[in-house]
């Protein structure tokens, strides 16, 4: 699995942004829209595409298209429903699908409610959204589905990762994929945070994503 760290001054801008407490949540969700875009920029790079021949209105020139199948974006419900606007912004022409996943704060792994993808993925480039790689669990297991249907090249796009977290989805992977998949998988974040705290929280982070984004309910 690559992991690509965006060192860029903007990102670190709004992201020190979205750290600090005082932060409200309309600005919050703003702020992660225009972070997520920045991040899809760089996870995008290898997004598969065709020359083709356009007419400008001078001369016929060569230019580049997406290719078909469109790439699948699926948003982690239900933090990673506050990255979708950002992502499809970007590339507005791909399809989206839904998977639900919570973890069990007592045990700390994930457990699926909601799965609104197609079951067969052959060939399709995807770009999961989660704001928070804490103790890997969720992405793992969301790798691990999309692999499993046909998916060969994965994208993870993440607010902040942590270093456990990043082990451990290798670790999950290396133990529940055949070796022989195939997939390229990576994860795009715009920090590597310094640790875990016991309860699995990054730190320094930025808190609960989904209740900065939404509120407590």
């Amino acid at each position: 699995m690559q992991t690509l760290v965006v060192d860029h001054p903007l990102v670190a801008h709004k992201l020190t942004t979205l750290r600090d407490v005082r932060t409200d949540s309309p600005t919050f969700r703003r702020l992660t829209d225009e972070l997520v875009t920045l991040l899809a920029y760089e996870a995008t790079r290898d997004v598969r595409v065709a020359q083709v021949t356009v007419d400008t209105p001078l001369v016929s020139t060569t230019g580049t298209q997406l290719t078909r199948p469109t790439p699948l974006v699926v948003p982690i419900l239900r933090a990673g429903l506050g990255m979708l606007d950002g992502m499809t912004r970007l590339l507005p022409t791909a399809e989206v699908g839904f998977l639900g996943m919570a973890r069990d704060e007592a045990t700390l792994q994930p457990a699926t409610y909601a799965d609104r993808l197609p079951q067969d993925l052959s060939g399709r480039q995807c770009y999961v959204l989660d704001p928070m790689l804490a103790t890997g669990g969720t992405l793992a297991a969301a790798f691990r589905l999309l692999v499993e249907r046909g998916a060969d090249h994965i994208t993870a796009i993440c607010l902040l990762a942590a270093p456990e977290g990043l082990t451990a989805v290798e670790e999950k992977l290396d133990a529940g994929l055949d070796r022989d998949h195939g997939a390229t998988l990576r994860v795009v974040t715009a920090a590597v945070d310094e640790r875990l705290n016991e309860n699995g929280f990054i730190l320094p982070g930025l808190g609960d994503a989904g209740d900065r984004l939404y509120g407590l309910v």
